[in-house]
């Protein structure tokens, strides 16, 4: 693919916008955080000079961007079974399984969810790069459920911006530690990297703000089934919260106090929904509960209740 080009000219009724802010309006195909990765790069110019995200642009001032041609893809296709729950000429939704990596990376070059996408679509988004094409947002290896994969960059573009406006609705099913005092509420806490183990999350002040809402659907001696939807996307989100008020989730080897018992942390993605890129139709999506939520007593009834919780 030929990398593009394109000049473009800001008017006085469109100066003094950042200019990240106005070439995702102005371009209508690329987020704002494509964009600042575009500027971070080198490929935006601003009157032949490098500029920064947070710039304001000016009357008259010409703007190159430069799209770089997609790194040509090298990463093996499989032939591994995917669940589909939706699938079309732009995107397509599918139920992870727990314990599939999304893409290639750490020493991992096979059995990921992009290696089975390869096999099973002919052209995916190139915004990704070489391991991650098609690849808008990610679950952890662990957690099941819904994920998105766009097929082309303008897709790919639209959906992104969609996830950074917080206009995607993402609930999930969580199995914690426990018993809550209350059945609902709200955890309003800033999300960054631990100070001392940095390879984790964590609670710390300086952080970026993260809300994740919680709902109680069943509950045990032991234990108890919430339903969860995140309004941020940070990383571990909902296992950093949930540890934070004493409720770690079952299974859960980094943040939980013991994993015994349990293969894997017990997190499912069970509801994604969000306006269609191409058509603007608002799309919602259902990744039944897991066997291994059913085999550990999660009850076959707690979905029906995760959808009044939900607001259905």
């Amino acid at each position: 693919m030929i990398p593009s080009h394109e000049q473009i000219f800001v008017s006085s009724a469109e100066a003094k916008q950042r200019v990240d802010v106005f070439l995702a309006k102005k371009t209508g195909r690329l987020s704002r955080s494509r964009i600042q990765q575009l500027i971070e790069s080198g490929h935006i110019l601003v009157n032949g000079k490098a500029c920064r995200p947070g710039d304001r642009v000016r009357n008259g001032d010409s703007i190159v961007l430069s799209e770089p041609a997609p790194e040509s893809i090298e990463v093996e296709a499989e032939d591994i079974p995917l669940k589909i729950l939706f699938e079309d000429e732009h995107l397509l939704v599918v139920d992870k399984p727990a314990g599939m990596v999304v893409h290639p990376g750490a020493g991992i070059h096979k059995g990921t969810l992009v290696n089975a996408l390869l096999h099973h679509i002919e052209n995916l988004s190139g915004i990704g790069g070489r391991v991650r094409p098609g690849v808008v947002h990610r679950l952890d290896r662990e957690t099941s459920g819904c994920l998105v994969i766009a097929k082309d960059d303008r897709t790919h573009a639209r959906l992104s911006s969609q996830f950074a406006g917080r206009k995607v609705q993402k609930f999930y099913l969580a199995m914690c530690n426990g018993r809550f005092a209350q059945d609902h509420g709200d955890i309003v806490k800033p999300i960054g990297r631990h100070p001392v183990h940095r390879q984790k999350m964590a609670v710390v002040d300086s952080g970026r703000a993260a809300k994740t809402a919680w709902w109680v659907i069943q509950e045990e001696p032991c234990w108890s089934l919430v339903t969860c939807r995140i309004f941020t996307g940070r990383t571990h989100q909902i296992r950093v919260h949930l540890n934070s008020i004493g409720h770690a989730i079952l299974g859960d080897k980094v943040y939980g106090k013991s994993a015994a018992g349990y293969s894997r942390q017990m997190l499912h993605a069970w509801r994604l929904a969000f306006f269609h890129p191409a058509t603007e139709n608002w799309l919602e999506f259902e990744a039944e509960l897991p066997d291994d939520f059913r085999e550990s007593g999660a009850d076959a009834d707690a979905v029906v209740r995760a959808r009044a919780k939900a607001g259905d």
